[in-house]
């Protein structure tokens, strides 16, 4: 597996590069943005490790370039900035993933076997096309109708989406749907995923009659008719 790891603390990279050398994994390392995206673009990689806080091309900028011409690539951002936020901000621009600093390597570890194995499964449902009342999901184009008409989703918005539509009419906790689409388990005082479903709720029901997504207090989300 090789692995692309983008971090201006040369002392933090070569940390990464020999933790991730001793588990069986080939590590190119690149110490700004605009080496990194080189890189990128230059070669195959497995998964990407890239730093926020950048010289020449900042690790948001640089993920948004990354994910127009590799939309697939699993990336995992490293930062220090650790708010709701700031993982926002990550998320959108399009990371799979967002650790803070200080981590464990053994942390950073099992992110990238989850995020290398989520990559790997092939998803079949209907010719790749998940469908749930009005709404319509295409797993190949990435295109997202109701009732024929296209929204657009962030990549973490289309993955929470796609999770729903999934498991539809099912209550999803907050654990639950944090471990399936982000690979990871958040605090439990984070608002996190209740942004996330806030965005889905603006892009996928306030234009319309017929509500999708609800909340259902002390329990989770679900999708469903009501």
């Amino acid at each position: 597996m090789n692995i692309l790891v983008i971090e201006d603390d040369q002392r933090i990279a070569e940390l990464i590069q020999r933790g991730l050398g001793e588990h069986g994994f080939y590590t190119t390392l690149a110490f700004d943005g605009l080496s990194g995206m080189k890189l990128a673009f230059q070669n195959d990689y497995n998964l990407i490790i890239t730093d926020i806080i950048l010289p020449k091309i900042d690790g948001l900028d640089l993920c948004k370039q990354i994910r127009e011409i590799k939309p697939d690539i699993p990336i995992i951002m490293l930062t220090a900035l650790g708010t709701t936020d700031d993982k926002v901000e990550g998320f959108d621009a399009g990371a799979d993933d967002y650790l803070v600093k200080p981590f464990e390597m053994r942390e950073l570890l099992v992110r990238i076997r989850a995020l290398l194995k989520r990559h790997t499964k092939t998803i079949s449902n209907s010719g790749n096309v998940l469908k749930y009342s009005e709404l319509e999901m295409n797993l190949n184009t990435k295109i997202v109708k109701r009732k024929g008409l296209e929204i657009n989703l962030t990549p973490k918005e289309f993955n929470l989406l796609k999770f729903m539509l999934e498991n539809s009419e099912r209550v999803l906790s907050r654990v639950e749907i944090a471990e399936n689409v982000w690979d990871t388990h958040f605090d439990t005082g984070t608002n996190f995923i209740d942004v996330y479903i806030n965005y889905l709720r603006k892009k996928v029901d306030k234009e319309f009659d017929t509500k999708l997504i609800h909340t259902k207090s002390g329990m989770g989300f679900i999708l469903k008719v009501e």
